[in-house]
């Protein structure tokens, strides 16, 4: 979910920037500064931190991930992910981002930023708490942080980067309507948009999978979006070894079902087998060894995975997806 967040906001932002008929270079700059932004409300589980059992959390020998998520989960999804929150900090992050003015203006840019950050943090304390102090304000340094790397480093105007940033903030919660407790997204007001997960289907293997495709499908739109970009041809996706994800099925009979509460099994058996499929295909693509090693030809480059790989690897978890789902289903039917 991390990942979605980020690459749902790049891609949106990416082809936003293409249909405006920017520059590829200002648009992919645009697109990651916006998946940046989008990534940030998730800063929030830094409470887990402070709250988290150490002895829980490491007993036995083992680490339990469960220890963490449950501290994590006491205000996960609450400020950072308000969408108030959002149109506030958003342009404060433009403010913060004016570099290159007058002093005057410059000044007065600061002092608006400051003003709008220091009152988000001033509101969650007031509405949370302490807790509140320690999860917006983490918010508000992260923002700052992401502002002024994107000022330094990328061609983008203040005014793009408080575009970016809104855009990715907004965008952020929506992705967690199906996976967990819904965002508070009028927070601090007491008021409910949503009061439970939006299930896709009752059965709660079903769910899980209908919850990694909608990923799998920000992922695509994400990979496609830098395919166009770059002028690139969707024929990277055709490499046949991307149908040996279909052999997933079988995990559907020897695994047990997953679900959102225990998915670790299968999200990473999935992944593995996308990118078993992706580094088959490189391999495949890599000239002999024995005939540029040694010689004038010699490119180090030429053995370095690329856009191709993670098409391929894509390619193959999707196949590994439809196939398990489809033994699920006939299972279960």
């Amino acid at each position: 979910m991390f990942v979605g967040h980020a690459l749902l906001a790049f891609a949106l932002a990416v082809l936003f920037a293409e249909w405006r008929g920017w520059p590829a270079r200002n648009a992919l700059f645009l697109g990651i500064v916006t998946g940046l932004f989008a990534a940030l409300p998730d800063i929030d589980v830094v409470y887990a931190l402070a709250a988290i059992d150490g002895g829980r959390f490491l007993g036995g020998g083992s680490v339990d991930p469960e220890v963490f998520w449950s501290a994590a989960n006491a205000v996960h999804r609450s400020m950072t992910h308000s969408l108030l929150v959002a149109a506030v900090a958003g342009p404060a992050a433009g403010l913060w981002a004016v570099r290159h003015a007058p002093p005057r203006r410059k000044w007065l840019a600061r002092t608006g930023a400051v003003t709008l950050l220091l009152g988000l943090v001033a509101v969650a304390t007031a509405v949370s708490g302490p807790l509140g102090t320690l999860v917006m304000g983490a918010f508000v340094v992260g923002g700052a942080a992401l502002a002024t790397l994107a000022a330094r480093r990328t061609p983008l105007s203040p005014r793009q980067i408080a575009l970016a940033a809104t855009a990715g903030l907004l965008t952020h919660p929506w992705g967690d309507l199906v996976t967990g407790e819904p965002p508070r997204l009028l927070y601090p007001l007491q008021f409910t948009v949503f009061d439970g997960r939006v299930a896709l289907h009752p059965d709660p293997t079903i769910h899980l999978l209908g919850a990694f495709a909608l990923e799998l499908a920000v992922v695509w739109l994400a990979v496609l979006a830098v395919v166009r970009l770059t002028d690139r041809s969707v024929r990277l996706f055709s490499d046949r070894t991307a149908a040996l994800g279909a052999t997933y099925g079988a995990a559907a009979i020897v695994l047990a079902p997953p679900t959102l509460d225990v998915s670790y099994h299968f999200v990473f058996s999935i992944l593995a087998v996308g990118s078993v499929c992706g580094v088959l295909a490189w391999y495949r693509s890599m000239p002999p060894l024995y005939a540029v090693i040694g010689t004038d030809r010699f490119d180090p480059r030429a053995f370095r995975p690329d856009l191709a790989f993670v098409a391929i690897a894509l390619a193959g978890t999707t196949v590994a997806l439809v196939g398990y789902a489809v033994v699920y289903v006939a299972l279960v039917a």
